[in-house]
């Protein structure tokens, strides 16, 4: 079975926000904190062997956050890209395995993250979440599929590798991808009401 400490942490963080319609949607508050930063907090005492952030100008201090931080010149060349700038940093630490994570999405946990690594074997290791309709980050990999994955192209990612892969299926909403502005006043809004029933529960 892989293991964190065997394994590199890549953050996917140089999207565009082009369908956010404005601003960079990974400094946007959510719960007292910048979007991208949720998934990081998340994570944090997962003992990962190196943590990666391939970002694109950004405002954010990915790298006070113990992450080594990688420009992605390109991101208009697509996900891809940047999967690639993330794995070569990987290789470069010497890690086994690449979990693939996104900073757009903000509900990831650290126990479903774990299932994906009980879920593992060896450098042939391919699995990937699903919220039982079909596969997507948070991803983890092995080393085996490296080459794989510095030969992707476009914006769909690991999309079309991680199809072939084993699909850990867990709740939706820990896989909420904030794409656009309505998205993240949708999981606001969520959030609100959530809080709000949980004061009247503890009021009965």
């Amino acid at each position: 079975m892989l293991t964190p400490e065997k394994t590199a942490l890549v953050l996917l963080a140089a999207g565009r926000s082009e369908r956010f319609a404005d601003g960079d949607k990974l400094t946007e508050d959510y719960l007292g904190q910048p979007l991208a930063f949720h998934v990081v907090t998340a994570l944090e005492k997962m003992p990962f062997l190196a943590r990666v952030a391939v970002v694109s100008d950004t405002a954010l201090d990915f790298a006070a956050r113990g992450f080594q931080v990688v420009e992605n010149p390109d991101p208009a060349l697509g996900q891809a890209r940047s999967v690639r700038h993330g794995v070569e940093a990987a290789e470069a630490a010497g890690a086994e395995a690449v979990l693939i994570a996104l900073a757009d999405m903000p509900r990831v946990t650290v126990a479903h993250c774990y299932r994906l690594f009980d879920a593992s074997n060896n450098g042939a290791t391919l699995v990937a979440s699903s919220d039982g309709v079909q596969p997507m980050p948070p991803a983890l990999i092995g080393r085996d599929h490296f080459a794989a994955l510095r030969g992707l192209d476009g914006d769909a990612g690991a999309r079309t590798l991680i199809l072939r892969g084993h699909h850990i299926i867990t709740r939706p909403e820990e896989l909420v991808d904030i794409d656009t502005r309505e998205d993240l006043e949708a999981l606001r809004a969520r959030e609100a009401a959530a809080a709000i029933r949980a004061a009247r529960r503890r009021s009965d």
